[in-house]
């Protein structure tokens, strides 16, 4: 079974779905409420294990019910918690198109690294998404020396990432990244790609570039898509794909989230059923 290790954010979300995004002031009752993990990391790591691979998570959660809440949601990702805190992320998720606002604290803390060596010993791929510098420098690091691949989720610039980058294989950039792909090979990434919603998928690599498109869907909740999408190519590259072939995959996957409401792990995780010819109950 292919094993991707996921080492960042999580976060305890509080989402919202309402009709429309509130006015300065205003006060709206929403047409529902959802309580579950989120972050980056935490989010790729549900993806890896509804789509079939074995997902480990490295993150700081605090020693606190929340965080024993988020921890116990996680299941079946194979959760490592330093201690620190569990952020909470307020969503508004808007019911005509699924766009999402969000505010959250996200990593407000220094955290230390454990002993990385039985996680990065289990691992075929490492996904970092830039949060708690004490745990992604590390593995990234201890992966780089090992020859494990070493995929980034680039949403927004980070300071950290001036030393993150020249460990990592592949750069997957969000469309609101901060840095041209020029500035993100000049690190020594080999192979940059920038997602952007319903348009296609870029990459460059070795001088060559391209694009790929994305699946037209029913957008229903933008919430975590990216995530999904960095879980799911993770999770491709663990398999043995070609890293620009596993886009297609990744697109693929992302598709299904944002056509979901609720719980889209099950939801994925019955679309990789079907892929596969079996069937879930």
């Amino acid at each position: 079974m292919a094993a991707v290790l996921c080492v960042g954010l999580t976060t305890l979300d509080v989402t919202q779905r309402v009709d429309e995004f509130p006015d300065p002031g205003q006060k709206i009752r929403s047409l529902g409420v959802a309580l579950t993990p989120g972050g980056p990391a935490a989010n790729a790591a549900r993806a890896v294990a509804a789509l079939g691979g074995r997902a480990s998570l490295l993150t700081a959660l605090g020693a606190d019910a929340l965080g024993e809440f988020v921890q116990a949601a996680l299941e079946p990702v194979q959760v490592t918690a330093v201690e620190g805190t569990t952020p909470v992320s307020m969503v508004v998720v808007r019911d005509s198109d699924g766009e999402r606002t969000v505010v959250s604290r996200n990593a407000s803390v220094q955290v230390v690294a454990p002993d990385l060596a039985e996680l990065l010993a289990a691992a075929d791929v490492v996904l970092v998404d830039g949060h708690h510098d004490g745990l992604v420098i590390p593995v990234a690091r201890q992966a780089k020396a090992l020859g494990l691949p070493v995929v980034l989720d680039a949403g927004s610039w980070k300071p950290v990432l001036d030393h993150l980058l020249p460990l990592v294989d592949v750069a997957a950039c969000s469309s609101g990244f901060e840095r041209s792909e020029a500035e993100v090979h000049s690190f020594g990434v080999p192979l940059v790609i920038r997602t952007q919603g319903a348009k296609p998928v870029t990459w460059s690599r070795n001088g060559s570039r391209g694009e790929l498109p994305v699946p037209v869907v029913e957008v229903k909740d933008t919430n975590g898509a990216g995530d999904v999408w960095h879980g799911a190519y993770a999770l491709a590259l663990a398999s043995g794909a070609d890293p620009v072939e596993a886009i297609g995959f990744a697109s693929e996957a992302a598709a299904v989230r944002v056509g979901a409401v609720g719980d889209w792990v099950e939801r994925l995780a019955r679309w990789q059923d079907s892929r596969s010819g079996s069937t879930s109950c």
